[in-house]
């Protein structure tokens, strides 16, 4: 249909609509060919208009489909608030629905198209990765509905302007984004789109409480583990808690005997090797009516496992290794300059070792899923961080065609890059294959802190050398660690230090002789993502280290690593979060931190302040906290925090993940670890794993620094820099330098 609707064609169309408006836009970098038939084919809550807009226009109300996966980060609120500030809707006048995985046939290379985008949820990409693009879509559709009033008033619509979901004429009419919805849907869709200046901005940057707020504290919020199917068995597993261990036998006939147990299905170990993203223990699957049922199923399981090689393998062990190691050689990360030569000349050199636990994730929501498969297609419902490995999960192992597979993803209960593996949809698809039914699969608490894919552990061997002017002149870091790879396909390239040393983290770049090396470790516990992978894991040493090499020099730690920063400017980032790292930005948020807590203040006796900052996934993070010892415990008065994440999306999202993260920063630092003992992961529920209880945990104080810089994620910023800050207050308090963690009872 033209784009030049007649005055009459216009009201004949706004009389009959009774849907809203359903827009479609699509970006050619996600489509490819096959755009207008990926539109049609890709069924949706949206009545299959989905490429990367997702808009119905109603009487009072306009929805926006959240794309991405929901694990707490908020994204479900500040992705459709991009939308809604280039459509120029007020926040009031939307509702947002959580959209499908969307995956369709297409014409192209792959034969996939993906129209709304990408959906995971990992490595703080969210709003970096969807502020050019969902922008775009409001601002083609706010032209398009433009376009249709300047048709309806046969005006130019360069002289037509916007404003809370109204189109306005310059004589003063004006007509709703409603009545315009239907003929606005036969104008083409323009191929660019004008943004708005961050000036105009009414949405972006406003104070916005999450979309579902009612719904999470009235109890009322849909996780997976909420799932249901009709006929669905529930099942839990029994694994071998033995690294690449086996069953040698089992008996399964008390379990079959009791009420509501349906079946037991054994399952078969998967390593590294079998091509499916992921590695299963062995186990027993018991499938009943009900949770309690399975439950007492597999406790009513004999089963005799057998040790795999690592059966007596142990984290002490471990640890013994890792000093053997870092006698020898390892692998050279980074090189610049000379270190050797650096510690030859200088007047002092300060060397310092620090050692960290593997942790493991511990989301409040277990990890669960719920599948039903047929022939030529699937239905999963699972909190995931990523629908599209799940996607091709469960089509390597059942042939059905991804697009063949729907995935629902409701809320999650915590990710922390747990998540992003795909385990757990594998059993549930060996279940469901076995059983020929519908299955929910359930994770207790012991089995998700035993079966975990951990953050590695490490030791790091640190040195630096100072001149006669006490100014840096070079930086050792060795780091003996588990590599993050595991043997699984897609890492044979990556570096093995991936997760466990960060080459180019501060002071890289900013000393003449820098020197990174890596030692790595074998070992049988499964390692993965953990929140804030390589800054959480490095920020511990480096800026520990930093506070006291600061001290060794007789300079304030702050003075010292302003001046190690130097002069602001960019430097070569190869990291996530790349391809560059500010100078300046990260000396503006430890700045902003010290002087938030008044660092340099006559403090009370036996009180202390540590400082800390970070470049994490492209924004700036810093700590600093007030610290005093009571009873072998910190005691934390005061803990601020300075941010720079660019652009800021929703500022009460912000301060929420700062504030999250900085908890979970604190209960890493004070008490967490997973040790290995046999063979076996030694820690199985809270008790053993003790997160940060109310009482214990301080007030934060968040601290946005104002930047026009483009948008960085927050989920992962206030985990790295707040164990250091912690450990560098308890030094100032009392001279005791922390560099192992957990701090549990060293201050005892």
């Amino acid at each position: 249909m033209s784009a030049n609707i007649s005055r009459r064609e216009f009201l004949r169309m706004s009389a009959t609509a009774t849907g809203g408006m359903l827009v479609t836009i699509s970006l050619p970098s996600c489509s490819g060919k096959g755009t207008t038939e990926v539109a049609t084919a890709a069924a949706s809550q949206f009545d299959g208009l989905a490429p990367w807009g997702f808009v119905r226009i109603e009487a009072d109300t306009v929805t926006i489909g959240a794309r991405g996966a929901e694990i707490g980060q908020g994204i479900k609120t500040s992705l459709p608030m991009l939308i809604a500030e280039e459509m120029d809707i007020p926040w009031s006048m939307v509702t947002v629905e959580q959209l499908d995985y969307g995956i369709a046939a297409a014409d192209n290379e792959s034969g996939l198209a993906y129209p709304y985008g990408a959906q995971g949820a990992g490595g703080s990409t969210s709003i970096p990765g969807s502020w050019t693009e969902l922008r775009e879509v409001g601002a083609r559709i706010r032209q398009l509905l433009l376009q249709a009033a300047a048709n309806y008033w046969d005006a130019d619509p360069a002289t037509l302007t916007t404003a809370d979901g109204m189109v306005i004429h310059p004589d003063g009419q004006s007509v709703s984004y409603f009545e315009l919805a239907q003929p606005a849907s036969a104008i083409p869709v323009p191929t660019e789109a004008t943004l708005k200046d961050s000036s105009e901005f009414r949405v972006i940057g406003q104070p916005t409480r999450v979309a579902d707020c009612e719904e999470i504290v009235t109890g009322n919020a849909f996780y997976g583990i909420d799932a249901d199917m009709p006929g669905a068995g529930v099942a839990v597993v029994a694994r071998c808690p033995y690294f690449e261990g086996s069953i040698e036998s089992f008996d399964d006939t008390a379990a079959r005997a009791l009420p509501g147990v349906r079946t037991v299905v054994e399952l078969p170990a998967v390593d590294a090797g079998s091509g499916l993203e992921t590695t299963l223990a062995a186990g027993i699957a018991v499938v009943a009516d009900n949770t309690w049922a399975a439950l007492k199923g597999r406790e009513a399981l004999e089963i005799k496992w057998q040790r795999g090689r690592w059966g007596k393998d142990s984290t002490q062990a471990l640890e013994q290794r890792a000093v053997e190691a870092l006698a020898g050689r390892g692998v050279d990360a980074r090189v610049d300059g000379d270190f050797a030569a650096a510690r030859e000349r200088a007047r002092r050199v300060v060397e310092a070792e620090y050692a960290m636990p593997f942790l493991s994730h511990a989301t409040l929501e277990p990890q669960n899923a719920t599948i039903a498969l047929e022939k030529d297609r699937a239905l999963l419902i699972a909190s995931t961080q990523s629908p599209s490995g799940a996607s091709r999960m469960i089509n390597r192992m059942t042939g059905i065609p991804r697009p063949a597979i729907e995935i629902r993803m409701p809320r999650s209960g915590g990710g922390f890059g747990r998540r992003l593996e795909s385990d757990f949809v594998a059993e549930a698809v060996l279940i469901a294959q076995a059983t020929g039914t519908p299955i929910k699969l359930m994770w207790t608490r012991d089995d998700d802190l035993q079966h975990d894919w951990y953050r590695p552990c490490g030791l790091h061997q640190l040195a630096a050398s100072l001149n006669d002017d006490n100014q840096l002149t070079g930086w050792l870091h060795r780091a003996a660690a588990t590599d993050r790879r595991f043997g699984l396909p897609g890492f044979a390239e990556a570096p093995a230090w991936i997760a466990c040393l960060d080459p180019d983290a501060i002071p890289a770049g900013c000393v003449t002789n820098y020197h990174a090396e890596f030692v790595p470790l074998e070992f049988g516990l499964a390692r993965g993502w953990w929140r804030g992978p390589l800054p959480s894991f490095v920020a511990f040493a480096n800026q520990s280290f930093m506070d006291e090499v600061a001290h060794a020099a007789g300079r304030e730690p702050l003075e010292f690593q302003l001046a190690v920063l130097g002069e602001a400017r960019e430097m070569d980032y190869e990291g996530h979060g790349g391809p560059k790292v500010h100078t300046g930005r990260i000396a503006t948020v430890l700045q902003t931190a010290a002087d938030a807590i008044g660092y340099g203040r006559t403090l009370s006796p036996g009180h202390g302040i540590g400082l800390a900052a970070s470049f994490v996934f492209g924004g700036y993070a810093a700590h600093a906290m007030e610290v005093s010892i009571e009873n072998g415990r910190p005691r934390i008065h005061r803990c601020v925090c300075a941010v720079d994440v660019g652009q800021v999306v929703n500022p009460l999202g912000v301060e929420a993940q700062m504030m999250g993260g900085t908890i979970d920063g604190l209960s890493t630092a004070l008490n967490l670890e997973i040790t290995v003992a046999d063979g076996r992961v030694q820690q199985a529920n809270f008790p053993d794993y003790p997160l940060l209880q109310m009482a214990e945990a301080p007030d934060v104080e968040v601290h946005i620094v104002a930047s026009d810089h483009a948008p960085s994620g927050a989920g992962e910023m206030g985990i790295p820099t707040a164990a250091p800050a912690l450990t560098n207050a308890i030094f100032a308090a009392t001279g005791k330098r922390i560099r192992r963690l957990p701090i549990a009872k060293q201050l005892g």
